[in-house]
């Protein structure tokens, strides 16, 4: 049944990657939705020596990316998929920004290592995993699904099955009709993280997120930095550390606007 069920989600993986349009672009930038992964019930990675989560670095770090957008470019209009300690399904940030017909979405998380010496920032956009380890980061992220009730009968997965490897792997076969943009976004973050020497650079990379999945805007995932890694925790609780980790989003963000609109 289970092997079933992945072929049905698999056909429907490939159905829309064919009526997808694949050369959309985007050519203004209005209205933008930050995302604060996991929430609520669902705290997403645990520090390594303290008792730090996920969901509470995420908020934090997306408040403070919305405030510096609101204050510097008043222009845009800033949504966030969650503003408190809430529980909010993977779908439903995806359709939260599309039906704010969103120019842009970016979701903020912390990663996670069972090594604990892993350290540095990625980001991720929808994509074919080229590595066990991409693979592994979206396997954790899209675990969020199995706090969701009757994830297995919502229409909005069409049947994935987030415990079979077959399901992530060829799910990330899908491709957002605004990959490029994606990339060019991440690979702006990317840029001033080693410019600035903020963290160690992880570089950009693809992978299968639900989180992602049904954007229809250009959209990245950051992985701001490993919470199981005790010095980087530690930076990643700090103030300067959360300032530092918005203000790269920001500054990617505004470059990544100017030259989308100069063109």
């Amino acid at each position: 049944m289970k092997r079933l069920v992945t072929s049905i989600f698999l056909i429907s993986a490939f159905v829309l990657v064919a009526s997808h349009p694949l050369n959309m672009q985007k050519t203004e930038l209005k209205t933008v939705v930050i995302d604060a992964g996991h929430g609520g019930k669902d705290p997403g990675c645990i520090g390594a020596a303290k008792r730090s989560f996920e969901k509470d670095v995420a908020l934090d770090i997306a408040l403070r990316l919305g405030k510096l957008i609101k204050q510097k470019m008043p222009e845009l209009n800033v949504i966030y998929t969650r503003k408190s300690d809430v529980f909010v399904p993977l779908w439903k940030r995806a359709s939260i920004a599309n039906k704010n017909r969103a120019d842009l979405f970016i979701s903020i998380h912390c990663n996670a290592n069972e090594s604990g010496t892993l350290h540095g920032t990625e980001s991720y956009v929808m994509g074919i995993h080229k590595s066990e380890q991409n693979l592994n980061v979206s396997k954790r992220e899209n675990a969020s699904i199995l706090l969701e009730e009757d994830y297995k009968n919502n229409e909005n997965y069409n049947g994935f099955d987030p415990e079979s490897d077959e399901a992530h792997i060829i799910f990330s076969l899908y491709q957002n009709a605004y990959r490029e943009q994606s990339l060019e976004l991440a690979g702006k973050f990317q840029d001033v993280i080693e410019t600035k020497k903020i963290r160690r650079n992880l570089g950009v990379k693809e992978a299968g997120f639900l989180v992602l999945w049904r954007t229809a805007m250009p959209s990245i995932l950051v992985e701001t930095g490993f919470l199981t890694n005790a010095q980087e925790q530690e930076f990643l609780l700090s103030e300067k550390g959360k300032s530092n980790l918005s203000e790269s989003i920001f500054m990617a963000l505004r470059s990544y606007k100017n030259e989308l609109e100069a063109n």
